[in-house]
């Protein structure tokens, strides 16, 4: 690459020098002010006189001023006695030559520094200096980087596809990239197998298993893989019936209902089973098996349905078992109060009994009686209510007679200070016969208050609530006979 000097010194770069002693004795007889430049001394280096023209810029200048006013008709003086003046001794362009320079390329990494005339001759090996590629693809490159840019980069070099073995220049390669049928590439359908681009569609019409297939029973399409396994199960595919009845194949989801209604070949049980006939035939005998045993399975279920009679009141009591309060502790509530209360003022005697309870699981079995007119002293103007003690499963195993107090409290409803009510208790006497031990008889006596609450007071207070009572009978806990 030719540059001229002018290209070269601009980006040259220069050591910093000393300057020469300008005070020289030897050249003291200089005269700075003639108005004839001085001729230009030898060049030799032990010349005292070569330190004239290294004198300081203060003589020059004044040197240069006095001819300018002596010989103001001199201004086209030649470049030639120019120079002299300006720069006395020996050549300048030699001593400009002569200067020592960096490279110009010494940011990009060359050492190389010698005088400027060398430099041209190092430009033309600098391994950091742009030449023409040789291929004449247009592009400047540093000769260090000139390999790779044959090799890799250059549009007009010559190289293979690694594929297909086929020559091509660097722009046709970058072109026959991604579209050479040699090239091995992941099958798109993403099955994990590579091909040859050339033979990727026959691989997704044939060989992939990730392909779509249709199933020919039920038309659905499922990838190639996993159409076996749905064949398997499709609902649609036929099937032989496993009675192996003359009926051709069989759509499996059909199976179950032509082996209900239609096999002939299948053994059906008598629709009389459960009650105990153990006929099993073909369809075509399970009419006559029923005409021929009408007797005998009207018999069936006549026993059949007294056991489940049996088995009927069995869950019954277990029932009944199941609901039977425990505690010691009965919450009675007693609704449609005004319908049963106008009942009771219309029929005399009339009396509620409450759902029977236990003192403790195998404690004693009480029962709670309520007259809503009144009974007794408490006839019309009062509610009566009583306790009476009824036969139990453990009555033999209890110490007789029954001796725990018993507490009744009619609960107000909806009470802001706390739930309020009226509340009356009694201690058993030893000597009552209420409380000895009960007899099977059903016309047991009871032991309460008849005087319990007025009939003034129950409706004054509230006691009675969305035609609602709740009364509370309670046996003390703490007198409970275990056994």
């Amino acid at each position: 690459m030719v540059r001229s000097l002018a290209q070269w010194t601009k980006t040259l770069s220069f050591p910093s020098r000393l300057s020469p002693n300008r005070n020289s004795k030897d050249c003291s007889t200089l005269n700075t002010t003639s108005p004839v430049p001085p001729p230009t001394p030898p060049r030799n280096k032990n010349s005292n006189c070569a330190t004239s023209r290294s004198t300081s810029s203060s003589s020059s200048a004044s040197a240069a001023s006095t001819h300018s006013s002596t010989h103001n008709n001199n201004n086209n003086m030649p470049i030639t006695e120019l120079e002299q003046i300006i720069y006395p001794g020996p050549d300048p362009k030699q001593a400009i030559m002569g200067s020592l320079v960096f490279c110009i390329h010494h940011k990009q990494g060359c050492t190389w520094s010698d005088e400027l005339r060398k430099l041209k001759g190092h430009l033309n090996v600098c391994k950091h200096d742009a030449t023409q590629c040789p291929n004449k693809c247009g592009a400047q490159i540093p000769r260090i980087m000139m390999t790779d840019h044959l090799q890799y980069t250059c549009t007009m070099r010559r190289t293979k596809c690694e594929f297909c073995q086929s020559e091509f220049s660097g722009a046709g390669l970058e072109e026959h990239a991604g579209t050479c049928g040699q090239e091995p590439i992941y099958c798109e359908a993403k099955c994990g197998q590579r091909v040859l681009r050339g033979r990727m569609t026959l691989h997704k019409s044939k060989d992939c298993t990730k392909r779509l297939r249709r199933c020919l029973h039920c038309n659905r399409e499922f990838s190639a893989d996993t159409l076996a396994l749905h064949v398997n199960q499709c609902p649609r595919a036929p099937t032989v019936c496993p009675q192996r009845c003359e009926i051709g194949p069989i759509a499996r989801a059909d199976l179950e209902s032509h082996l209900r209604d239609e096999c002939k070949a299948l053994a059906i049980a008598c629709s009389f089973k459960e009650a105990g006939c153990r006929f099993k035939g073909p369809r075509h005998m399970l009419e006559a098996h029923l005409e021929a045993n009408a007797a005998s399975h009207l018999s069936l279920m006549v026993a059949l349905s007294a056991r489940q009679g049996q088995q009927i009141q069995m869950l019954k009591s277990a029932v009944s078992k199941l609901s039977i309060n425990f505690t010691g502790t009965l919450l009675w509530k007693i609704t449609d109060w005004s319908a049963k209360m106008a009942e009771a003022k219309g029929k005399d005697g009339l009396e509620l009994v409450s759902p029977p309870f236990y003192t403790s699981q195998y404690g004693y079995k009480l029962q709670a009686s309520m007259f809503l007119n009144g009974n007794g002293p408490g006839e019309n103007t009062h509610v009566s209510v009583y306790i009476k003690v009824l036969p139990g499963e453990y009555d033999a195993l209890l110490k007789w007679p029954f001796s725990h107090s018993i507490t009744f409290t009619l609960f107000e409803q909806g009470s802001q200070s706390g739930q309020g009510g009226v509340a009356e208790s009694f201690v058993p006497d030893p000597t009552w016969e209420n409380f000895q031990r009960p007899s099977n008889e059903p016309d047991q006596l009871g032991f309460g208050f008849p005087r319990f609450i007025s009939h003034e007071l129950l409706y004054k207070r509230p006691f009675i609530k969305d035609d609602t009572v709740f009364l509370r009978v309670k046996v003390d806990p703490s007198k409970i006979v275990a056994v």
